[in-house]
């Protein structure tokens, strides 16, 4: 009998560990391997820099824009903010990531964006809930059903917590800060991206229709950034699920397409200031060309 209980407290106990192998995450039953997270991803440092090692240097201001084919991976997946927003796996957009890193902490957003770009004045805690657009306030309501049944219009006053979510399908762009520079100690030309905004769509505050214009909501310091973009997966443009890459990768790597809006010059002024149309196209594409020439010109052949 001692055999037979034995034999079935380890026929149990096997099917017991069988049962606890077959249980699966949502994300193992949807790939035929178990995926290994970015969580643990270290951020590349930088080159170690002097400024008696920089012998050439300039900023550029140029924006990404998302409605371009090769930065969508920027842009979607879309969410309008509501609860319960379709998810795509654990991806998110480029501004779902920092606007939650900012919820959280993580990452400092610093305001007055449209006019200070130099990271002066971070925002409070009651400017990052009305970003974008977004609404949490108490407001004062008639309800028209208690109206219909004959009750008295201020006695079917009520107060309700009125909440617009931040809509972040409304950023259609990124503006990126960045400095280009010689390093003379290791004899490249190279560049840091220092700052990122995210852009908004304007709309007309009476007929609520899109004015063709963008404007900033915040800036963010990238080198901080940093530490939320490695760990967030983006999807690969190249159609191989096999290899994710991060945030941090692609602007690492520069993997995005964008135009140069601005370069530091003595008025501070931007290239549609002073260019329109194609006009302004032209002036970024020598903008860019003139920083080749300057690395070009360096080298004896």
């Amino acid at each position: 009998m001692k055999k037979i209980y034995s034999l079935l407290i380890a026929a149990v106990m096997i099917s017991l560990t069988v049962s606890a192998q077959d249980v699966l995450s949502v994300e193992d039953m949807n790939s035929v391997y178990k995926k290994e997270k970015h969580h643990n991803k270290i951020v590349q440092k930088y080159a170690p820099l002097r400024q008696a090692d920089v012998m050439w240097s300039r900023k550029i201001w140029r924006e990404i824009d998302l409605r371009q084919k090769i930065n969508h991976a920027f842009y979607y997946p879309e969410n309008t903010g509501e609860a319960g927003a379709a998810i795509t796996g654990d991806r998110m957009s480029l501004i779902d990531v920092i606007y939650s890193a900012i919820q959280e902490g993580t990452i400092t957003a610093y305001g007055n964006a449209v006019y200070d770009d130099e990271f002066r004045s971070p925002m409070t805690a009651t400017e990052i809930k009305t970003i974008g657009g977004a609404v949490e306030e108490i407001r004062e309501v008639t309800d028209m059903e208690l109206v219909r049944q004959g009750v008295d219009i201020d006695l079917a006053k009520k107060t309700v917590a009125v909440k617009i979510p931040f809509n972040r399908n409304t950023v259609k762009k990124w503006r990126l800060k960045e400095e280009w520079f010689f390093d003379k100690q290791r004899s490249v030309m190279d560049v840091r991206i220092i700052g990122l905004a995210p852009l908004q769509e304007n709309r007309d505050e009476i007929t609520n229709k899109l004015t063709g214009g963008f404007s900033p909501l915040f800036w963010v310091h990238f080198p901080e950034a940093r530490e939320v973009l490695i760990n967030a997966e983006v999807f690969n443009l190249v159609k191989n699920d096999a290899e994710r890459r991060t945030y941090d990768d692609i602007f690492w790597k520069r993997m995005f397409g964008s135009v140069i809006v601005r370069e530091a010059n003595v008025m501070d002024r931007e290239v549609n200031e002073y260019m329109v149309g194609l006009d302004a196209l032209l002036e970024a594409e020598r903008i860019k060309a003139e920083i080749f020439n300057i690395e070009h010109d360096l080298w004896e052949y």
